[in-house]
């Protein structure tokens, strides 16, 4: 699948300059920083470039990869060689980053006290762990990171920022929550149960869960079920 090219923004672009301070102070690649806050959908807010964004979206994707164990455990997960480590809590995602120069993976979790704000994904195309003083510094940086997305996503949504200016950015997952809500309705399972078969179906088809989710939503894809399925969520 070819990488998506997102575009850079200047420096008053909100996520530019959130991961910009990452990549000024630490020795990696690329950035990419996701939230999940909440009532607020979890959705990408910037990735520096086409791998970082790839790397985020593939774990998103299928569910599984070190974001989701740095979200669960509130703590860094580092992968300081993702070619040599064992995977075996991401199976599917560990064989997806082979195809990507990914040599190591760093992620922070964004948090303040008991809530969970995002994560800060970090990726070096060559092996190595971050240092003492490095690992210090993205701990001080993750901190910081949490504060300004917070603001800034409380601004976004309930003081000014347009629905329509956020929905134009390419990597607003929009779409994957309303297409939620409709499988949700169609097959009558859980909101967790509709996002796992957007998931798999995405999956299946070697797409990402965006493009299924656009379909649902154009309502050129539907998972009732057939009849005589009674209980079971097909797609027509």
């Amino acid at each position: 699948m070819p990488l998506p090219a997102y575009p850079r923004a200047g420096p008053a672009d909100f996520g530019a300059g959130l991961c910009a301070a990452f990549l000024q102070a630490l020795p990696v690649t690329g950035v990419a920083v996701s939230a999940f806050p909440g009532r607020i959908p979890e959705t990408s807010i910037w990735a520096t470039d086409a791998i970082s964004a790839r790397i985020d979206e593939l774990q998103f994707d299928l569910g599984e990869g070190p974001r989701w164990e740095a979200a669960r455990t509130r703590q860094p997960v580092e992968l300081p060689d993702v070619r040599q480590a064992s995977h075996a809590a991401w199976p599917v995602f560990a064989k997806a980053l082979q195809e990507l120069d990914v040599a190591a993976l760093f992620v922070f979790p964004l948090v303040l006290g008991t809530m969970d704000i995002g994560v800060i994904e970090l990726y070096s195309t060559t092996p190595g762990a971050l240092v003492r003083a490095d690992h210090s510094t993205a701990l001080q940086l993750a901190d910081a990171a949490a504060w300004k997305l917070l603001r800034h996503l409380l601004t976004a949504h309930s003081v000014g920022e347009p629905s329509s200016r956020r929905d134009e950015s390419p990597l607003s997952r929009r779409e994957v929550h309303q297409a939620t809500g409709m499988v949700l309705a169609q097959a009558g399972v859980s909101a967790t149960d509709a996002l796992l078969l957007l998931r798999a179906r995405a999956y299946s088809q070697g797409r990402s869960v965006r493009d299924v989710a656009q379909e649902v939503v154009n309502r050129t894809m539907d998972f009732s079920p057939a009849p005589g399925d009674e209980g079971t969520a097909g797609v027509k």
